[in-house]
């Protein structure tokens, strides 16, 4: 089974990591760089196929540095097990250098005045804001109601 192209890893970067670990003088037939790219980037998808299972059998949806490190053992990859954990061990060591990124959700500008009136962004009830039943059920995954028979006086937010 041939993989569409866009699923393979580039091929600058897998040659460029080639060229790092040949003597300078060496070369490379491009069908030596496609055969690469096809292996590397089966073992990426066989890794992470085994990966993603882990996490699908214990009801998770993302994959973490320590599920791939479980795949590779799992697979029969232990010895690859000790350098990828010493490099993730450095890896986190150095995003802790960094500082902190600025929350994602930040509050926003408040507007000038304008004539000593400075308007106030609107008020939203937090505590109060799934109280209505049916907005509770929509968004709790439990509504029924709508176009999808039965219950049709609920509310539906499309109509």
């Amino acid at each position: 089974m041939k993989r569409d192209p866009d699923q393979y890893m580039p091929i600058a970067t897998l040659t460029r990591i080639m060229r790092r670990v040949l003597p300078d003088h060496a070369k490379v037939a491009d069908d030596a760089k496609e055969t690469i790219q096809e292996c590397v980037s089966e073992f990426i998808s066989f890794i992470t196929t085994e990966a993603n299972e882990r996490c699908h059998r214990e009801y998770r949806r993302t994959v973490t540095p320590n599920d791939v490190v479980a795949a590779m053992e799992g697979l029969g990859f232990g010895n690859y097990v000790e350098p990828l954990t010493v490099f993730i061990n450095k890896h986190r060591a150095q995003q802790d250098c960094y500082p902190p990124r600025p929350a994602m959700h930040q509050p926003p500008p408040r507007l000038p005045a304008v004539d000593g009136y400075v308007p106030s962004p609107p008020a939203v009830d937090g505590a109060n804001y799934l109280e209505m039943q049916q907005m509770r059920d929509y968004f709790m995954g439990t509504y029924r109601g709508g176009g999808r028979g039965g219950g049709g006086d609920q509310f539906d937010p499309f109509n």
